[in-house]
């Protein structure tokens, strides 16, 4: 690491956690019949039996431990302070990988796959796939500061000068999920002459928060009539997935963020409800995420204050409209590699032709793909959820990439 970066491990000082506990202790929870009903959100019970683990038996300090078993430093990037985390790479030559994580996400969703990618060889890979991997929190989240303005775009010109101006790499790799995928898309776009390639977890088009109804998943599109019956139902059920939050976040994040930041109970909720609705756990939500789990990435939010500035960033996505760097097509001109997992799957869409669905789409078009891929388990959380997965597809994107 370059000598003018200074460790900063992460440290939540005892007086905030003891504020955090206190604010538990006096959750007030709704009352009344009805509250346990799924179809309104997430359950009285579930919540309640959360918000008392949290206060009576979470231990932050064995979670901020595991943390610190990796490298963190803090550097201001243009203006921004920006923390990462970083795990060296061991092989005979690591190339520079930089993870973007999403929303509801924090840096720590990647923690299950760093050390195999770092260090392959120790995991049944080759050395030669190793990578020194970079994972900063996304500006406005968690333990980096931010800018009113900045959106998915602008978090990739802070990304460029992250990896270049700060770390000194003229070239490396990219890789990221959710709203992390198009800021990694970006970098695939703007920078892509310095890019060994991109990896991510969906194909959105960079335009996806465009237009007057940018909060909107379907653009104002009503349901196609004639639908199959199944089909008609998944496309409700996709939209109930990922409506609100969309619409929330784009048109009023301030007035959410209100409430979400004086009490960690509503915090806890709002990010639950994600959790628990885009990943693959089959009714069984600790199957994925264990109470401690939830909690840390909970906590990460809660301590640091960022869960309004976190969902600011979807406005930003649409009040500052993507516009491209140069008219070349694909936009996205770094090799691009893509992982689908089943869950996510669009409605009427099985995994067999996930990929077949996608590359027949004006979303193909976009990127220049050298390695798509469907699996049949996992969810919105795919570094999480199915990590081997996500493992295989990435090497297999980079492999002879230097």
């Amino acid at each position: 690491m370059p000598a003018s970066l200074t460790p900063a491990p992460i440290r939540v000082d005892d007086e905030v956690l003891d504020d955090l506990r206190r604010r538990l202790r006096h959750t007030r929870l709704p009352e009344g019949p009805g509250y346990d009903d799924p179809h309104y959100g997430v359950g009285r019970r579930q919540l309640a039996e959360l918000v008392e683990y949290w206060r009576d038996g979470f231990d932050w300090r064995k979670a901020e431990a595991a943390m610190n078993a990796y490298e963190h430093y803090r550097a201001d990037v243009d203006g921004v302070p920006i923390h990462f985390m970083r795990r060296p790479g061991t092989g005979p030559a690591p190339r520079p990988l930089i993870l973007s994580h999403g929303w509801p996400w924090t840096f720590w969703h990647w923690s299950k796959v760093i050390d195999p990618l770092a260090d392959p060889a120790s995991y049944g890979g080759s050395p030669d796939d190793a990578f020194d991997v970079i994972v900063p929190s996304l500006p406005g989240f968690g333990f980096s500061g931010t800018r009113p303005d900045l959106n998915y775009w602008k978090t990739a010109d802070l990304w460029h000068e992250l990896m270049t101006g700060v770390l000194g790499h003229a070239r490396y790799a990219a890789a990221g999920c959710d709203v992390g995928a198009l800021v990694t898309g970006q970098l695939g776009h703007k920078y892509a002459a310095s890019l060994l390639g991109i990896h991510i977890g969906s194909g959105q088009k960079l335009t996806f928060f465009n237009g007057d109804r940018g909060w909107d998943l379907s653009g104002g599109r009503p349901i196609p009539e004639g639908l199959p019956q199944d089909v008609h139902r998944q496309v409700l059920a996709f939209e109930k997935r990922f409506a609100v939050h969309l619409a929330a976040h784009v048109l009023a994040p301030h007035t959410l963020a209100f409430g979400l930041t004086d009490s960690p109970a509503g915090l806890l909720a709002w990010i639950l409800e994600r959790w628990a609705a885009w990943s693959d756990h089959g009714g069984d939500l600790e199957t994925v995420f264990s109470k401690d789990d939830l909690l840390t990435h909970a906590t990460i939010y809660w301590v640091t204050g960022t869960i309004g500035t976190s969902m600011r960033m979807y406005a930003n996505n649409n009040r500052y409209p993507w516009s491209p760097s140069h008219e070349r097509t694909p936009a996205v001109q770094a090799p691009t590699g893509l992982t689908f997992v089943a869950y996510e799957n669009p409605p009427g869409v099985t995994t067999d032709r996930r990929v077949e669905h996608f590359m027949s789409s004006d979303r193909a078009g976009w990127y220049n793909l050298v390695n798509v891929t469907a699996h049949d388990h996992g969810g919105h959380f795919i570094p999480w959820e199915a990590p081997q997965a996500w493992i295989d597809d990435l090497r297999r994107t980079f492999r002879d990439r230097h």
